[in-house]
Order: C-alpha cells, then sequence, then structure tokens
C-alpha cells in the first residue's frame, strides 16, 4: 500500500506517489484542467491513480500563508479535501505545503531545465515535496506538522 501526495492548483494537481516502504516519494503526473471549479475529470483521474498504484491514505498540501493563517486558496483546498475524500473513500491528511512550489522551482532551475518547459514539471515536483515532508515526519516520530 502506498500513499497519494496532491498539490492542489487553480487549474492543476501535481501527483507524487511513495514506494510501498513509504520512505520516498517519486513524482507521476501533473493533472491539469482548463477552468478552476470543473474538477469531475480531476476526481475521476485521481480515483484511477488510487486504484493503479494501491493507495491507502492521500496527503494534500495546505497553502499557508507565511504567518501560519488560512486564506482563500487553503479553503478551496479544505473543499477539493471533501471531494477527494468522499469520491476515494480514503483519508486525506493535510499537510503545510508552504514554499513547496518555490523549492521545485530552484530544483528545476539548478538542474537546467528551461523556464518554458518548468511548468510541465513544478507542480508534480511540488507534490513530491510534499509527501516527502510528510514520510519523513512520519519516520521521524509520527509527527504530524501542518495537519489541520
Amino acid at each position: 500500500m502506498r500513499i497519494l501526495g496532491l498539490d492542489y492548483g487553480s487549474k492543476t494537481v501535481g501527483v507524487a506517489v511513495s514506494d510501498s516502504l513509504k520512505i520516498t516519494a517519486q513524482t507521476v503526473e501533473t493533472i491539469v484542467r482548463k477552468e478552476e471549479n470543473k474538477l469531475r475529470r480531476t476526481l475521476a483521474r485521481i480515483e484511477e491513480l488510487v486504484e493503479e498504484y494501491e493507495v491507502e491514505s492521500i496527503v494534500l498540501g495546505l497553502p499557508k500563508n507565511m504567518n501560519n493563517s488560512l486564506g482563500d486558496r487553503a479553503e478551496k483546498t479544505m473543499e477539493f479535501k471533501s471531494m477527494v475524500e468522499r469520491r476515494t473513500g480514503l483519508p486525506v491528511v493535510l499537510w503545510d505545503e508552504r514554499l513547496s512550489t518555490v523549492a521545485a522551482e530552484r530544483t528545476l532551475m539548478e538542474s537546467g531545465v528551461r523556464r518554458e518547459h518548468r511548468k510541465e514539471f513544478v507542480d508534480q515536483i511540488a507534490a513530491s515535496f510534499i509527501l516527502q515532508g510528510y514520510l519523513d515526519a512520519q519516520r521521524m516520530g509520527g509527527k504530524d506538522h501542518g495537519q489541520e
């Protein structure tokens, strides 16, 4: 059984998955949609990935503000969390994702990926950073940083 990591954005969802031992996170894909509120296909794809990777739980990045408060994006993420839970029947853990996209952008820049190609990968890399942070915290004693 594996854990799925998600980085929910206004028009994309980055996806990562753990290995079966729940030690490392690997990128999977970026789910793209045309409009922010058109989530039917996105949820269907997540459901397919849950089956394909035999996922037992999901970690969803929670975009907190730098002062630890929750803004509009965090509220939309919590609504998305409820939708994913209903659709998959799996528990969804919210995980503090502050600076995960910044770190993903930096990783791509340092790897020499051209700017016009970074968009393709940044969300799935951010999802892998979110998931890896969660996996590391679980191994270090199960501390739930960022969980709401």
